[in-house]
C-alpha cells in the first residue's frame, strides 16, 4: 500500500508542477485594447468604432498589458481593406505596461480597418475592428 500512495503522490505533484509552471511562464496579456482619437495622461479618451476620415487628422491604438517582468515587445499591425499599412513595435517594459501606435488619416483612409496586437512570437494576442467613412 505504501508504494502505491507513493506513486499517486507522485502522479499529482507531477501534474501541480506542471500546472504551477505553465502558469508561470504565461506570456504577455492585454487587459485593454482601443482605438481611440486622443491620449490624455496615458489613457484613451473614447473607443472608434465608426468614424469620418474628415473629423480626425491621426488614430491611436492604445494596449494595456500585463506579463512577465521581462522585458518584451509588442507589435501593433494597421491593416485597411485586410491590407497592411503599418507596423509598429512597441517595447513592453514592466509587469504592467501601457503603450500606444498612432497612424495618420487622410482622403485615402476610408474603408474597413483593423488593428492586431502580436507578442514578440507574432502570435495574435487580441484585434480591434473600425470603419473609417
Amino acid at each position: 500500500m505504501g508504494l502505491k500512495w507513493l506513486r499517486s503522490f507522485a502522479v499529482v505533484a507531477f501534474v501541480l508542477l506542471g500546472a504551477l509552471t505553465a502558469h508561470g511562464e504565461e506570456g504577455l496579456k492585454i487587459t485593454e485594447m482601443v482605438v481611440t482619437t486622443k491620449i490624455v495622461r496615458g489613457n484613451p479618451i473614447d473607443s472608434v468604432r465608426r468614424i469620418s476620415s474628415t473629423s480626425v487628422k491621426a488614430l491611436y491604438c492604445f494596449t494595456r498589458t500585463v506579463g512577465p517582468e521581462e522585458e518584451t515587445v509588442l507589435k501593433h499591425v494597421w491593416y485597411r481593406n485586410n491590407e497592411k499599412v503599418a507596423e509598429n513595435e512597441l517595447p513592453i517594459k514592466g509587469k504592467r505596461w501601457r503603450t500606444y501606435s498612432k497612424i495618420a488619416m487622410d482622403r485615402q483612409s476610408p474603408g474597413q480597418w483593423r488593428v492586431e496586437a502580436l507578442d514578440a512570437t507574432g502570435n495574435v494576442l487580441k484585434k480591434v475592428e473600425f470603419r473609417i467613412n
